[in-house]
């Protein structure tokens, strides 16, 4: 060993040394404030399939490879950070010899190989990164980058981390070239040759450059750990078990982990019983940070930072304040600022009172302390963690769950915080007040009284049976609420039932036995309500399909809320039921040849997938098959206009897993919209910009919003918003004489009713 060699080691000794050391530590506080949260037990059942979803989610990125270019980027980054973590360790073995390598492997050829390739496809793909970040910094002229928020100099810090490791990787291998030490054929590492063709001799140069990529590497290590809110780097740890631990494990469910079905109020790791619940020992919702569970700490803790949650919300993207993002990181920052007031015995029980003693607090950082102190929500002059308007901002559309690359559950956090806000503070949008009233004493949102349910079947040509008056109907049409009062919906519900009444589909409906779903009241975060109403509704049908098994409980719903709570929630409360959606149904009496377009629709059809059925319940096709179905009519041939040179759908540039909330979601269809651009004129935005003249949905609230946006625009006399179902019902049963189309808003509503 020369005296470089001796140098070289003991600095790469020493370097390493304080960089473990500091890591333990703050592998430590980072594992002991996630143990602050609330226990729960639902994240650790069906071990075998959670490890098969983590495997094929990290290593398969399928996430990420959504975003094609920078999904493959960060796959040869993220491989190459692993495999290549072999060629640091290597480097600890040449900083003690200019010859030496790994054992066993370090001679292999393959093994050579492998990171020759892994190592240039990680600089390409490290560079691209780069190109991309620096791209959409936040500072670019339209500043709604999906950086904006994010800690810019962390990024380029690790980024800049992986290319100097990288370039100091094939030094080292071209200074063995050079000297003549590399064991490697120039087929299997050209690059490495390539580089040594242009290096001197230098008999050190291996040892040398080792030496600054262990530097370089724990200096990476050593910045992470005195930062352990370092999301951009903690992440290639955290992510595996943050996707392990997701809500529901399964790869391709439906629906998707962290969308569907909220998950119940929890208090001490179990469901609250209303019956039995008490405010000053039961948890109602999330007060304090302390309060969610150790899942969302490590949600918290993982949040990359990468902003894709971000660019994809609609309240974002309108102006509103609200960025799932910035949400997740403020969280994430209150609770590392609280946890040595936290960890120290600090917090506040149930009924407000600190729970430590002053002997306790006496040593925690007064900073620590003032932290413990803050509002988790509350406006700016009260030093809230999240501000009201932040919390409110949010449609529930699941856009931000969906693009998460490292299933960050959003959308249950930003409920959780509203249920306390709702029924602890009474605190929550005046307007949606009524909304809630509505629902506890007449049974629906709109207040109508309940004896005109049924009121939309008044005029059919067909006598819409009840349930009671036929047992052995197959499908339980749920009508919903905005499907039997309000009138854009009526139409649809009229259409729907026309149509399986065409088809011969043995149906029956509750009528006035039918109450609201509870969707708004369960997203607005009351829940008591949602449980009031939910059980009634369990109750009915549970006694309206008597004895029948599961495949024979089924029901059809116009509604995608309903269909979401009536397939994913009532589950949690003993209503056990087949669920689809009618637009699942329509595209099954198509395909079966029970119902049959004859009339091709023409002017061109463009469809807005509703968050709740496309998003939250992966139920893409079947409407565009019924649509497909009816602008092509019954010979196949689709009607002039767009469609006939092009395809039967046009598509808007937000669609399938990437559409745009009509902004009613959430219980936003109670609120006003006072900040920023509406969310539904947006949408309405997009959709024109297609040429369209029809506008499908497969949502009452979407029917509301979508027409509503249209009427504001001036576009009614020009473009129509119509249900898939009305759609459709067009080309099988045309008006007689009727000239093929979907019509502006100002055409004649087809023939489900003789009034």
């Amino acid at each position: 060993m020369g005296s470089v060699q001796i140098v070289t080691t003991v600095l790469a000794a020493a370097v390493t040394a304080v960089a473990v050391f500091l890591a333990v530590r703050a592998v430590l506080k980072i594992t002991a404030v996630i143990r602050l949260g609330q226990p729960d037990p639902s994240r650790s059942g069906e071990p075998g399939t959670r490890t098969r979803t983590m495997l094929t989610e990290t290593l398969g990125h399928t996430r990420m490879l959504r975003w094609s270019v920078v999904g493959a980027a960060h796959w040869t980054v993220m491989v190459g950070f692993i495999v290549l973590s072999l060629l640091v360790l290597e480097a600890y073995f040449e900083v003690v010899t200019p010859t030496g390598g790994l054992p066993l492997v370090g001679g292999w050829v393959v093994y050579g190989l492998v990171t020759e390739i892994i190592g240039a496809l990680g600089l390409v793909g490290i560079l691209v990164l780069i190109a991309i970040r620096l791209r959409n910094r936040p500072t670019r002229p339209s500043g709604r980058s999906r950086f904006t928020g994010s800690t810019m100099w962390q990024g380029y810090f690790v980024e800049w981390i992986v290319l100097l490791v990288l370039v100091c990787g094939f030094l080292i291998r071209g200074f063995k070239v050079a000297n003549d030490h590399f064991e490697f054929p120039t087929w299997a590492t050209p690059v490495s040759h390539a580089v040594g063709a242009v290096l001197p001799a230098w008999e050190s140069g291996a040892s040398v450059v080792g030496l600054i990529k262990i530097v370089i590497s724990m200096t990476w290590l050593i910045v992470i750990s005195l930062n352990v809110t370092m999301g951009v780097a903690w992440h290639r740890f955290l992510a595996f078990p943050n996707i392990y631990f997701k809500r529901n494990p399964r790869l391709d469910p439906a629906p998707a982990s962290g969308l569907g079905g909220l998950k119940p109020m929890m208090s001490n790791g179990k469901p609250l019983d209303f019956e039995e619940a008490d405010p000053e020992k039961d948890q109602f919702g999330v007060a304090q940070v302390e309060q969610f569970t150790w899942k969302g700490l490590l949600d918290f803790s993982t949040c990359t930072e990468c902003g894709r949650c971000q660019s994809q919300c609609p309240a974002w993207n309108t102006g509103k304040p609200l960025s799932p993002k910035l949400l997740i990181l403020s969280l994430r920052d209150h609770a590392y600022a609280k946890a040595p007031y936290l960890l120290a015995g600090g917090g506040k029980d149930l009924t407000g009172e600190e729970k430590a003693t002053e002997a306790q607090l006496a040593h925690v950082d007064v900073l620590a302390l003032a932290e413990g102190n803050r509002p988790l929500i509350g406006g700016a002059e009260e030093g809230g963690v999240i501000d009201p308007d932040v919390l409110w901002s949010c449609t529930t559309c699941g856009a931000c769950v969906e693009q998460c690359p490292v299933d960050i559950e959003h959308v249950d956090h930003i409920v959780d915080m509203r249920r306390y806000q709702v029924l602890i503070e009474s605190s929550f949008p005046s307007e949606a007040g009524v909304m809630l009233r509505n629902l506890e004493n007449k049974g629906n949102p709109w207040g109508a009284p309940q004896n005109t349910r049924e009121d939309w079947t008044k005029g059919l040509d067909f006598e819409v049976p009840r349930v009671g008056e036929k047992d052995d109907f197959e499908y339980l049409f749920w009508v919903g609420c905005a499907g039997a009062f309000e009138d854009r919906a009526k139409k649809t519900t009229r259409a729907v039932a026309t149509l399986l009444h065409e088809a011969g589909v043995d149906f029956a409906i509750l009528g006035e036995g039918e109450t609201c779903s509870g969707d708004p009241a369960r997203r607005i975060g009351n829940e008591f309500i949602f449980q009031m109403l939910a059980q009634q509704n369990v109750e009915t049908l549970n006694e309206a399909f008597g004895d029948r098994e599961r495949s024979k409980r089924k029901i059809v719903a116009s509604c995608p809320h309903c269909f979401n709570t009536l397939a994913n929630e009532y589950g949690q409360l003993g209503g056990d039921f087949e669920v689809v959606h009618h637009t699942q149904l329509l595209a099954h009496l198509v395909s079966t040849g029970r119902l049959t377009p004859v009339q091709p629709v023409d002017g061109g059809v463009t469809y807005h997938d509703p968050c709740y059925l496309g998003r939250h319940n992966r139920v893409f096709t079947p409407p565009r098959e019924v649509l497909t179905a009816a602008v092509q009519g019954g010979d196949g041939t689709a009607a002039s206009g767009p469609a006939a040179s092009g395809p039967a759908i046009t598509e808007m540039p937000r669609n399938s897993e990437r559409s745009f909330c009509c902004g009613a979601g959430g219980a936003r269809m109670w609120m006003e919209e006072k900040i920023g651009k509406r969310i539904n004129v947006e949408r309405v935005e997009e959709a024109l910009s297609t040429g369209a003249s029809t506008i499908a949905v497969g949502c009452p609230f979407c029917y509301t919003m979508i027409g509503d946006g249209v009427t504001g625009k001036g576009a009614a006399e020009q473009v129509e918003v119509v249900d898939v179902a009305t759609v459709l019902l067009r080309s099988v049963k045309p008006e007689p004489g009727a000239a093929p189309a979907a019509g502006a808003a100002g055409s004649p509503e087809p023939a489900p009713s003789a009034s």
